[in-house]
């Protein structure tokens, strides 16, 4: 499998790719269950829990500023995709929107499907996680977590919840589906922080 569909990096592209990892040559798609089929005529963004709760439309959430993005991509099953170039919806931006009690310091993550991811708010809120609805110039494919996912680049992929219908905002930490399954509750690259300890 190594060196048709990834390959060791090497050059600069070595300082960028987190140990253990490799080049993926596309772009993987690697999904538990089956994949939601969501129309962005129905499509809901609800938030609730310690934010006054609010339900956006797509129309909805299209009115916040758009933004490009390039990030590199890294999951835990060992690839990382360079340069991966999207268009979305700043987390910054959206969180402008909407109403976060003080005592927040958890957020989780939910999606069409049923999956949950857990994230803190301060890995939240960094400037350059996004809501993101296009890949490479196309509206984002269902199997890519299409009409929309979050992106949050500096950890790993199981993060960049597919197909997001949700926040909850928590007061204090709760696990989601992966970390409930011996994930780790954090998913840091560069510190390997892949399954729980």
């Amino acid at each position: 499998m190594l060196g048709k569909f990834f390959q060791k990096p090497t050059g600069e592209d070595a300082m960028r790719v987190p140990p253990g990892q490799h080049l993926a040559s596309g772009f993987p798609v690697l999904t538990y269950g089956e994949t939601p089929q969501v129309d962005t005529n129905t499509w809901e963004f609800r938030v609730w829990g310690s934010v006054i709760p609010k339900v956006f439309t797509w129309d909805d959430f299209m009115k916040l500023p758009h933004s490009e993005f390039t990030a590199d991509f890294h999951c835990v099953t060992r690839w990382s995709k360079l340069d991966v170039k999207w268009t979305g919806i700043k987390v910054t931006d959206f969180i402008k929107a909407i109403e976060v009690e003080r005592l927040v310091k958890h957020v989780m993550e939910h999606c069409y499907g049923g999956y949950t991811t857990n994230i803190s708010i301060d890995d939240l809120l960094r400037e350059e996680n996004f809501f993101a609805f296009n890949l490479f110039g196309e509206p984002l494919s269902a199997e890519h977590g299409g009409p929309m996912r979050l992106v949050v680049p500096h950890l790993y992929a199981w993060k960049s919840a597919k197909w997001i219908n949700g926040l909850e905002f928590l007061g204090s930490e709760e696990l989601g589906f992966w970390e409930r399954n011996g994930y780790h509750k954090r998913g840091e690259p560069w510190a390997e922080e892949r399954y729980s300890s």
